[in-house]
């Protein structure tokens, strides 16, 4: 997993790369860039911590102003646009490897560029993944094997099991609020655990 970065294409590809070193540089890591309307468009940059901690709102201000910053420079469009700063959140989108293994035994919905097997759309939990593919355990029966590269888009499902997995404990005190939250455990299948 040497370049587990998030695959982007055309105008956002170039965001992504103009952007990625800062947020690197600020402890943070890229998860999506998106662009939405035509007019004034909205670039939306999604981020995790790479301390693996919770995103507050002072890190989504702080990337905003640093973002922005960048932006202005490499100056992606010839009008007004906005900017949208946010974490992954719970049911997020899985566009890197280390998403997709962090995340296993979860369920995640996956929209294909190409049909596969007749569909282009498949639900079911996630069982591996790797730069290459995705094995999913589908809603209706059998397993899948899917190519990354023909994966349009793949986020996780809302299940309760996932909320339990991604849990926070409640913070004692008066800074319950500012203290710092680690993520959930990694899942690491039977065969690695102790």
């Amino acid at each position: 997993m040497s370049d587990d970065t998030p695959q982007h294409e055309g105008l956002e590809a170039r965001i992504a790369s103009a952007i990625a070193p800062t947020l690197t540089a600020m402890g943070y890591e890229l998860v999506r860039v998106q662009i939405q309307g035509k007019e004034r468009p909205t670039v939306q940059v999604m981020a995790d911590r790479a301390d693996g901690s919770l995103i507050g709102v002072k890190d989504c201000e702080a990337i905003s102003h640093a973002v922005g910053a960048v932006l202005d420079v490499d100056d992606p469009f010839p009008g007004v646009w906005n900017l949208e700063v946010s974490s992954a959140g719970i049911d997020r989108p899985l566009t890197r490897t280390k998403d997709w293994i962090r995340f296993a035994s979860q369920v995640a919905t996956v929209e294909m560029v190409v049909p596969q097997d007749g569909r282009r759309r498949f639900r079911g939990r996630i069982l591996s993944a790797d730069e290459n593919e995705v094995r999913l355990k589908l809603d209706e029966g059998g397993e899948i094997t899917l190519p990354r590269g023909n994966i349009r888009r793949a986020k996780l499902v809302l299940t309760d099991e996932l909320i339990a997995a991604t849990a926070q404990p409640e913070s004692e005190g008066e800074d319950a609020e500012a203290a710092p939250r680690k993520a959930p455990k990694r899942w690491r299948p039977p065969s690695e655990r102790n």
